[in-house]
């Protein structure tokens, strides 16, 4: 029974036309709201150009009613939260690295110099997923952390075997050679051992395999890159470098003599 705006009782089969049908289990509410949800998974494309495409057609070809909304959740919503968190993150870590560095090695230039691995590893890890077919996602963002931790650590381990040997006497290119020369085991000691140790993650075709894969594949790749600049590149920017210093300060004595 219904009681209608004047009072009197009806029955709901005078109002409406009652069948049974196929129809939903149940209605969800979320907040008081009622909610439907519609999952897709995504292949073969990054999921944040996917969803970008979704909100263009949807606005473009759906015209909701009053009362309606979108709303996008699951991997991508946490994606976007992830990365608005990076965003934060990595100027941080950047910032402490180079920190730590100015207090190694208590010059700017030597600081910055060993920075320079940062972009060469950017572009082989981006190269390496590339080749492998991937998507910048999430993971591999985590993955180039641990990749610019580890570049860095080659360049300082390089960088301070030359400064050691200048401190001997040793002049600015055979500290740059003898250097270069001693430190190749150790570099290449680092750059395989953790190239290696990602390998079984590149490779895994198991559960959270879509997780490691662009991690261990920006890893891989990012060392390789910045490993040839550390041996190959990095002694000849220090080279150049101090000969610019020199060559600075030799100018300086030359205009401000000291006196006898």
């Amino acid at each position: 029974m219904l009681r209608a705006p004047g009072g009197e009782q009806v029955t709901l089969g005078e109002l409406a036309r009652i069948e049974v049908k196929r129809g939903a289990e149940k209605i969800n509410r979320e907040e008081g709201q009622r909610r439907v949800v519609v999952m897709s998974n995504v292949r073969g494309r990054d999921l944040g150009s996917f969803v970008a495409e979704v909100r263009a057609k949807l606005g473009r070809e759906v015209k909701l009613s009053p009362g309606y909304f979108l709303e996008y959740g699951g991997q991508f919503e946490n994606q976007e939260r992830a990365t608005r968190r990076l965003i934060l993150v990595l100027p941080l870590v950047l910032g402490i690295i180079y920190g730590l560095l100015y207090v190694t090695f208590a010059s700017i230039k030597q600081s910055l110099l060993v920075l320079a691995n940062i972009p060469f590893a950017l572009v082989g890890g981006i190269a390496a997923l590339w080749l492998r077919g991937m998507n910048l996602n999430l993971s591999a963002s985590v993955g180039f952390i641990a990749l610019f931790g580890v570049a860095v650590l080659n360049g300082v381990v390089l960088v301070t075997s030359i400064n050691q040997l200048r401190e001997q006497g040793l002049s600015i290119r055979d500290a740059v050679v003898s250097g270069a020369r001693r430190r190749l085991r150790p570099v290449l000691m680092t750059a395989l051992v953790a190239s290696l140790g990602f390998v079984p993650m590149a490779i895994s075709t198991s559960t959270g395999a879509e997780i490691q894969r662009p991690l261990a594949t920006v890893v891989i790749g990012g060392l390789f890159s910045s490993t040839m600049l550390t041996l190959f590149l990095l002694p000849i920017f220090y080279e150049w470098m101090v000969k610019g210093e020199d060559k600075a300060a030799l100018d300086g004595l030359k205009e401000h003599p000291t006196l006898p």
